[in-house]
């Protein structure tokens, strides 16, 4: 076995182990093989964790730069970012076992969001309100909230550790954020570049360990004052009952079953190819993942003999090559789950196209491409989030029956839609309840654009300049401008 790869927590600047010596071991999807120790936080090191972080934000250097001066501590951040994404990628694609292809872009583009934040640091307003009362000027002003604990899951953890710490460092606020412990290291590495870009101690502290207790500790502290969770609807339960007593401002971003929709009059080709990189790009390990297709009838022929032609000749193999177009699965939970849905809804009438087991020749976490074709909506794999290269496929004949369709899930992440008819695709759009829809295309973000669910994939929204505003606070000012003094309470004019 090589050599395992001992790593510590950040916290109040300082590379720390968890404080009773407690570790947990990080295993390669790849390989199968432990390559990463990682610290097991206690209570007791979320707390300093947490304070160090109050510190700050309170008294520390922090509170006393200016919005342009947090802006360029952003902004060099970014530019370390693009500079070590092939080591940051390299790191976790080792934990994950995401293709190396694929986290390294991500790191190099997540500099954007960065770059686009440090813009946003000295752009946040307030306004001046013409109040209904003689001799008062009243304004508004927006100050950072305080504490953000940002939660973040293993699957795209550098894009959304950016769209969480991004809006909250360049609003002022500081953060404790918490590592999936399935596959820490990449955030421990994007620590160091936080030290190297200049930003003070305690402004960012990351910690590891599980639900119990490092998130727990965190998400219920009594000095955080916004939760930013990315995960499942699980955890995200037990989140809202740690924050009823400490009244922490709590955003949910919780997955989805995304509903896939190719009109008769779609560009085939286009269609095809976009529903591969929805359900198979990151071995389907996405919160916004494509995995209900619906086709009308008159295509569906043509559209599933192109797609599972594509899909066998999709290059199973090791993330770290080039030549790999789909890697393993991150954990051993998500590939048993995996199977036992495949085979209850082949149970149930579904039938498999292609894929729906192990691929020979591989010790890893590997799950084949699987396309499934559904009887009917009710089976149980239909709107269950499987996390993994599964597509469920249906068939549709008019556009109320597929609205229908594709809204009977208690998930609303996001949608696509395919289609040549410009007023059907905004009919579409409006129909279809989901917090983002794309329309002709797929799987597409921007630092520019906000995203985010609604039902029981969440609610909130991260990116965009709105961000900015829900990591701050209005204050209201009221001045009195008149010289004479104020009157007597007691007498009544």
């Amino acid at each position: 076995m090589a050599d395992i790869r001992a790593y510590q927590m950040l916290i109040d600047g300082e590379w720390v182990d968890a404080s009773d010596g407690g570790t947990f071991d990080s295993t390669n999807p790849a390989t199968g093989e432990v390559w990463s120790r990682v610290p097991e936080a206690t209570e007791a090191d979320v707390d300093r964790a947490v304070r160090a972080a109050h510190e700050a934000f309170l008294n520390g250097p922090w509170s006393k730069m200016t919005p342009t001066q947090r802006g360029k501590c952003l902004r060099k951040l970014a530019e370390l970012l693009a500079d070590r994404s092939e080591e940051l990628g390299r790191t976790e694609t080792i934990d994950t076992g995401k293709m190396l292809k694929e986290t390294k872009w991500q790191a190099t583009y997540i500099a954007e969001f960065f770059q686009f934040f440090a813009g946003c640091a000295d752009k946040i307003s307030g306004e001046t309100l013409p109040i209904d009362k003689p001799d008062l000027f009243v304004f508004t002003k927006r100050e950072p909230l305080g504490v953000v604990a940002a939660v973040v899951p293993w699957n795209s953890q550098l894009f959304l550790v950016a769209v969480k710490i991004g809006p909250a460092l360049a609003a002022g606020n500081t953060v404790v954020l918490k590592a999936s412990e399935h596959a820490s290291a990449a955030m421990l590495e994007f620590g160091k570049l936080i030290e190297e870009a200049g930003f003070p101690p305690g402004v960012v502290n990351i910690v590891t360990g599980h639900g119990e207790p490092c998130g727990r500790a965190l998400t219920g502290h009594k000095l955080v004052a916004r939760v930013s969770f990315t995960g499942g609807p699980g955890a995200a339960r037990h989140v809202l009952e740690n924050t009823k007593n400490n009244f922490a401002e709590v955003s949910l971003e919780l997955g989805g079953k995304s509903p896939f929709i190719v009109f008769e009059d779609a560009n085939i080709e286009s269609a095809v190819n976009a529903s591969i990189a929805g359900i198979f790009g990151a071995t389907g390990q996405s919160c916004v993942a494509g995995s209900r297709l619906y086709l009308h009838e008159d295509i569906a022929d043509e559209f599933l003999d192109r797609m599972v032609a594509q899909a066998k000749e999709i290059k199973i193999g090791d993330p770290l090559a080039d030549e790999t177009q789909m890697g393993p699965l991150c954990t051993t939970g998500q590939r048993d789950r995996i199977e036992s849905e495949l085979a209850f809804a082949v149970e149930e009438g579904a039938k498999i196209l292609t894929g729906g087991k192990r691929p020979d020749g591989f010790d890893g976490l590997y799950f084949e491409p699987t396309i499934v074709s559904c009887p009917s909506q009710g089976l149980r794999i239909v709107d269950t989030e499987l996390f993994g290269p599964v597509l469920c496929v249906q068939t549709f004949r008019t556009e109320d029956e597929v609205v229908a369709l594709a809204n009977d899930t208690e998930h609303g992440l996001a949608a696509g839609i395919f289609t040549r008819d410009s007023a059907r695709s905004l009919r579409m759009a409006d129909a279809v309840r989901a917090g983002i829809v794309w329309v002709n295309t797929y799987r597409v973000v921007s630092p520019i654009a906000e995203f985010g669910g609604i039902k029981g994939s969440g609610y909130g929204r991260e990116s965009g300049f709105q961000a900015m505003y829900d990591y701050t606070r209005p204050k209201t000012v009221w001045m009195n401008t008149s010289d004479a003094p104020m009157a007597n309470p007691f007498v009544m004019r």
